[in-house]
């Protein structure tokens, strides 16, 4: 950015307030006229000033119940984590020490920073669409329209895993379900039954969330507390840095520790956003790195080390041998549950990421559209259908793949957190994030390394794959600017919807 630029570039959505800045800095709104279509509006004139207090709030959405903190918890906790399944890779590539160390300092490094800037701009910006409005407000809509892309897809490459996950969970009691017909049968009903409770509501998700976490959570709780006895502390610090995967190490970490904006894609939906948003995000924390450092700090310690043993599921055979059959089977039984926890939260993330891209005229309208329960069924459908195509792929191809276009998409926010500090410095901040524009930079340094490391250690498929991922969406938004113009498609800005333009402080 060029020091002395004074403007962002201007997002065009009628019948809203325009954030400006005054003499003194302070933002101020004026109202344009309505014209009823995503055109380019004239600027109105002042009408009132937005008290500091207040952030612009989300479009009233009529449609259902909004969600409370309890089941946004354990949203956040299946967009986030979903248990202590699928971190056993952390073990086999770098050892116990550095597994244990990596899930205490890479929450510190990463998820705080990124839960952090998500309570602010949620709050800032609470409506569905999330982190692509809070690109649009600072970058302008076609980046705003890349991160939606590079999000959503990264979200639907990851969905992709968890019907696959919860069968392979099941195939050593139902050997049917290893392959074949049976596997690709069972693999599109469950995608079916679960999309379907995704168009049910939000409710319904936030009441399995609740449920499904209660269950994963509780064998290890069982576990830990048996393992006592067993326990050598000894055995946490096995390990050779000389010998470490750091592609599958990093990956991993990252994997099972990143998503903390998806949340963002509902805040529309949630009640009192500004307030119940930033608890939410602290309560998940802390019980998504519990939910992972306690089980892996017992599991570690209470069986000899194997490394080549720990790969996805062996948690469920370090239970068995510490408590027997039962509590085995109790964990696999809790790995399937956590995988349908997952599908339907990042389910509703996508899906209400894309209605909220159309209330803002980015896509097609009829992605705003919604049924008799308030979800976006269109988004739900094309989200689903992005499952079964990418169905194929090989679970370390999904993590890579997702991980590296959901990278591209933290550096936009992180660009964005930033650009806003410093054009909109006293824009309306229910919760913002205790430090200066310099110290909200600083702390977007250990991420920024953190994806560069992760890019670097990619491999040249992930690398080729995401790079054209991203080319697609780099040409798809001319393409729909395109359709627009023509009259092909019909775009349009929700009324509702407050204008997300600033203007720099002078």
């Amino acid at each position: 950015m060029v020091a002395g630029e004074r403007e962002t570039a201007a997002i065009d959505i009628p019948a809203a307030p325009q954030l400006s800045a005054d003499g003194d800095g302070t933002v101020q709104a004026s109202s344009p006229a309505v014209t009823g279509s995503h055109t380019q509006q004239k600027p109105g004139d002042p009408t009132c000033e937005q008290p500091e207090s207040e952030a612009p709030s989300s479009p009233n959405v009529k449609h259902g119940k909004k969600i409370p903190l309890l089941p946004l918890v354990f949203i956040i906790f299946y967009e986030v984590s979903g248990g202590p399944f699928g971190i056993e890779d952390t073990v086999n590539a770098a050892g116990p020490l550095l597994a244990l160390v990596g899930f205490l300092i890479f929450p510190l490094i990463w998820s705080v920073p990124e839960a952090l800037i998500t309570a602010e701009m949620g709050t800032m910006f609470p409506e569905n669409g999330g982190y692509v409005v809070w690109v649009s407000s600072a970058l302008g809509p076609f980046w705003g329209f890349q991160q939606g892309w590079m999000k959503w897809l990264g979200g639907v490459i990851d969905n992709a895993l968890y019907p696959v996950l919860f069968l392979d969970y099941l195939k050593s009691g139902i050997p049917a379900l290893e392959s074949g017909w049976p596997r690709v049968l069972a693999v599109i009903v469950l995608t079916l039954l679960l999309t379907y409770m995704n168009y049910r509501g939000l409710t319904i998700v936030g009441g399995i969330a609740i449920a499904l976490g209660i269950f994963s959570i509780l064998p290890f709780l069982v576990m830990g507390f048996i393992s006592i006895p067993k326990i050598k502390p000894r055995r946490w610090l096995a390990g050779d840095v000389h010998h470490v995967d750091w592609n599958l190490y990093l990956n991993t970490l990252f994997w099972n520790l990143n998503y903390w904006d998806s949340v963002s894609t509902i805040s529309g939906e949630v009640k009192n956003p500004k307030r119940t948003l930033p608890r939410a995000l602290f309560y998940a924390l802390v019980l998504v790195v519990l939910a992972y450092f306690f089980p892996l700090l017992t599991g570690t310690g209470a069986v000899p080390l194997q490394r080549d043993r720990w790969t996805d599921g062996y948690l469920a055979d370090v239970a068995e041998a510490v408590a027997g059959s039962w509590l085995g089977w109790w964990v696999r039984a809790a790995a399937a549950a956590a995988n349908v926890g997952m599908f339907v939260t990042e389910m509703s993330a996508d899906s209400f990421q894309l209605l909220g891209m159309a209330e803002r005229g980015m896509i097609p309208e009829l992605f705003a559209r919604r049924s008799k329960h308030g979800t976006p069924t269109v988004g739900i459908l094309l989200s689903a259908s992005g499952v079964f195509v990418l169905s194929w792929m090989s679970f370390d191809d999904i993590v890579a793949a997702e991980n590296f276009l959901y990278c591209f998409g933290m550096v936009l926010e992180f660009v964005a957190f930033v650009r806003l500090r410093m054009v909109a410095p006293r824009a309306q901040r229910p919760y913002r994030v205790p430090v200066g524009t310099v110290g909200a930079a600083v702390m977007c340094v250990a991420p920024t390394a953190l994806i560069c490391a992760v890019l670097y250690f990619s491999t040249l498929r992930v690398f080729a794959v995401s790079v054209a991922a991203i080319v697609v969406g780099l040409v798809l938004q001319p393409c729909m600017r395109y359709t627009e113009r023509k009259g092909w498609l019909r775009f349009s800005t929700s009324q509702d919807l407050p204008d997300i333009r600033f203007r720099e402080a002078r």
